[in-house]
């Protein structure tokens, strides 16, 4: 008999349980590990595999889907695409469906969508073109030259399979339209605009021409069905320029957005935007959780979407009507000429945000007292003090960070409690602006300048160094590593995580190669264009990158904790409890050794009464009594487990499984799949 995790994050409501109780409070300190499966390839994993009958369906490192049998962990097999998918980035998940003996996987890989057999891993023949589907065919928008992928594997609702995308995060950008296709045949069945047309909802949100070149609005986070009534819910993220939205004058909707669709038709059945004309790169983060709260005396079923800033906005799953109070607060107004920031943005009375919301002087680092100094000075140089301080030329502090409080992580939720656990990073950033041409000056070097700074200067940073720790290389060196020629085919096929920049024509894309290998560590600071003396509707603006606030020796400029657990009564609307989440083992002094790490990868909570999760920089998976925190097992992983681990049970025995490929935060990237169980 086999208990399974058919679904990413265990079920359409994306509520990471299990019912599965076999290990338990009492015998948890007892798991071992009983099998590791290495993938092919190095690089980071985020999957949360499922679970269908014995056979464990993931992704390995390199981007290969596989299956093994779940009880040993040996390779059933495994799926690597022939067609050139460009850059992936990360893959969380696979979806699985099946119709009496025709069962499949589908994976989102690079532009394309596959359906693979689930006996054996071959393409089937009758799902789009030899069993592959191009995302961009079925866009309403010319999106052939801009770069579409996918992090989550979407939903399927009867016969639609039903997806959304990963876009650039500049301009120019693909929307990010929602899109469902027929789930036997890849026929595309119905599209949501979420950047509207003339005659949609929401078209007077944005300026007129919007639609017909602004991009993002999309949903990476992954999305929840409630299969009863028929609703699917999707988060989506920011429009872009993510930073600076001096050309999309409105709310923007949908953007930043809680959808509830008609998972049948597309239609909009409501919705509520949690960040209006986003400038701080606010994405809605995870898969909202569908559970069922004890309200005004009343079981009403809700949808909690928890958010980057650390809160948690609780709705009526059907209405869309909030069931703690949200006020609209006045926010601080933009300095920056052209942008047009709203007045007020939204924030839920309750429950009380599970991440604090300002950097002030009173947290900053007290490691070590040179620490202290250099940090708090670099505080009083920035503008800080409130969450929605928009962005600025000086140095905006953004806390919690872009990479929150909550992340992609998502949070878990007991049904029998409605307690909801979610695990939170504390990491201030420093958010700066600078001005750029909107068009090139003369010259092969102007050109290349002007490239490099509309296209790579956010993640390479302007002195080209890159940012190790958020895994940006520095381009210093590159012409030690590549050739020109290899350099510019990477630029236009994309690498790793690193998309195709395919709408740049041939003349630009040799004018930035040409200006990067022009440049050293001594003239590349200079990159950075002067304000212009243009008027300020004409005016534009990039940023110096994601740039953590950090101390010479790399640790947050904050105080801990750096990391936290918490469990939220969603009953209430209370915290029940938060505790630190890793530890930082090469420090002396205590409170910063035990004060917590950032966390990326979510957790999970059983009827077993435990709460699992990996996440930290220390390289452990732990496990926590649900009602009090207590850690009650850890055990240590061969990397990082940057990823939401998943649980079944087969032939009698139930598993713990977890990615553990680190590849972030400065941790080594690894390739593994890791199980444990209680002892036979």
């Amino acid at each position: 008999m086999h208990r399974d995790w058919q679904w990413y994050l265990g079920d359409h409501h994306s509520s990471q349980y299990s019912s599965l109780k076999q290990i338990n409070t009492d015998n948890v300190m007892q798991l071992e590990q009983v099998w590791l499966y290495e993938s092919e390839g190095k690089e980071q994993i985020q999957c949360n595999p499922i679970i269908v009958d014995g056979v464990l369906f993931g992704i390995s490192a390199k981007r290969s889907v596989f299956a093994l049998n779940a009880e040993t962990g040996e390779e059933v097999w495994t799926f690597t695409p022939e067609k050139s998918m460009g850059s992936t980035g990360v893959v969380r998940g696979v979806q699985y469906w099946e119709s009496g003996k025709d069962q499949r996987i589908y994976v989102v890989l690079g532009t394309y969508i596959y359906a693979l057999n689930a006996q054996d891993g071959t393409l089937v023949d009758s799902f789009g073109e030899d069993g592959v589907v191009n995302i961009r065919n079925a866009y309403d928008r010319d999106v052939n030259k801009l770069h579409i992928g996918s992090s989550t594997p979407g939903v399927i609702y009867k016969n639609n399979l039903i997806i959304s995308v990963r876009t650039a995060e500049a301009h120019p950008a693909a929307p990010g339209d929602i899109l469902a296709f027929n789930v036997r045949t890849g026929e595309r069945k119905w599209v949501f605009h979420t950047i509207p047309r003339p005659g949609e909802f929401g078209y007077d949100t944005w300026p007129s021409e919007a639609w017909k070149t602004t991009g993002g609005a999309n949903c990476w986070a992954g999305m929840s069905l409630d299969a009863k009534r028929g609703i699917v819910y999707i988060p989506t993220g920011a429009a872009t320029f993510d930073f600076f939205g001096g050309d999309r004058k409105g709310d923007n909707l949908f953007a930043n957005t809680l959808l509830a669709l008609n998972a049948e038709t597309g239609e909009r059945i409501w919705h509520y935007q949690i960040t209006h004309h986003d400038l701080w790169d606010r994405d809605n983060p995870a898969p909202p959780n569908l559970l069922t709260v004890n309200h005004g005396g009343k079981k009403i079923d809700a949808v909690a979407q928890i958010t980057k800033s650390g809160h948690v906005f609780l709705f009526n799953r059907e209405t869309g009507e909030p069931l703690f109070d949200i006020e609209e607060q006045l926010v601080p107004e933009s300095t920056i000429a052209g942008e047009h920031a709203s007045k007020t943005q939204p924030v839920p009375v309750k429950p009380p945000p599970f991440a604090r919301q300002a950097f002030t002087g009173d947290l900053v680092t007290e490691r070590t007292e040179e620490a202290h100094a250099a940090m708090l000075e670099r505080l009083r140089r920035s503008i800080t003090g409130h969450p929605f301080h928009p962005p600025s030329l000086d140095g905006t502090v953004i806390f919690p960070g872009f990479d929150g409080g909550g992340e992609w992580g998502g949070a878990a939720v007991d049904p029998d409690s409605s307690v909801l656990y979610v695990n939170s990073s504390e990491m201030p950033w420093i958010l700066t602006l600078f001005e750029i041409p909107k068009s090139a000056g003369a010259g092969n070097s102007s050109l290349g300048r002007f490239v490099y700074a509309q296209n790579c200067v956010y993640c390479h940073g302007p002195d080209l160094k890159g940012n190790p720790i958020q895994e940006f290389p520095p381009l210093l060196d590159v012409k030690t590593k590549y050739k020109p020629d290899d350099m510019k085919a990477i630029i236009r096929a994309g690498k790793e995580r690193m998309p195709a920049f395919e709408f740049l024509n041939d003349k630009q894309v040799d004018a930035v190669v040409d200006f990067v290998y022009e440049l050293d560590a001594s003239n590349a600071v200079n990159i950075p264009v002067p304000e212009s003396e243009t008027p300020d509707e004409d005016r534009w603006y990039t940023t110096t990158g994601y740039n953590r606030f950090l101390d010479a020796e790399g640790y947050p400029a904050v105080k801990p904790p750096w990391g936290t657990l918490n469990a939220i009564d969603m009953n209430k609307g209370e915290i029940l409890w938060k505790i630190v989440l890793g530890e930082n083992p090469e420090l002396a002094d205590e409170t910063y050794r035990l004060g917590g790490t950032e966390n990326y990868g979510g957790p999970m909570v059983t009827a077993g009464g435990l709460v699992f999760i990996a996440a930290t920089k220390d390289q452990l998976i732990r496990a926590f009594d649900k009602v009090s925190g207590k850690e009650l097992w850890r055990a240590p992983l061969p990397a990082a487990g940057f990823a939401t681990p998943a649980t079944y049970k087969v032939n009698g025995r139930q598993y713990i499984v977890i990615a553990a490929a680190g590849g972030k935060i400065g941790k080594d990237a690894g390739n593994a799949y890791v199980a444990f169980a209680l002892p036979e």
